[in-house]
């Protein structure tokens, strides 16, 4: 292969590993509660602290917190402990009536009350973070 033809090649796959990591720049909350209508229906990825936990049987809610605000995540895989660095993975859901899960978990009312803004992450996984 001549040395031109292998330089654009590298190049080329710079370009794609760099295009590649814009696109799964880190989101933050703030990102997502100033546009909902981006994010809508679709996955992201948040890291944030737990500052809210609240469960019955392995199911329940959380509010992540990072630098740039708050947000309520709903898990049916189990909630992790105030105090917690999570990432934490789902489809957000705008306008979401908390309500709509009574069939699937009863809320006390201290939790329907909580949730103000209508914009919930539905989680798909979660990890601790270190």
């Amino acid at each position: 292969m001549n040395r031109s033809l292998s330089a654009w090649l590298k190049k080329a796959a710079v370009l794609v590993v760099l295009a590649g990591a814009l696109g799964c720049a880190q989101k933050t909350v703030n990102d997502v509660m100033a546009d909902p209508y981006r994010y809508r229906n679709k996955n992201v990825s948040l890291t944030g602290n737990v500052v809210e936990s609240f469960s019955v049987t392995g199911k329940g809610f959380y509010r992540i917190e990072d630098s740039t605000g708050r947000l309520w995540v709903y898990s049916s895989r189990g909630v992790p402990r105030k105090g917690a660095r999570v990432r934490v993975t789902g489809k957000i859901y705008d306008g979401f009536d908390v309500t709509s899960l009574g069939e699937f978990v009863k809320l006390p009312d201290p939790i329907k009350e909580r949730i103000e803004s209508g914009l919930l992450l539905l989680e798909d996984s979660h990890k601790a973070q270190s």
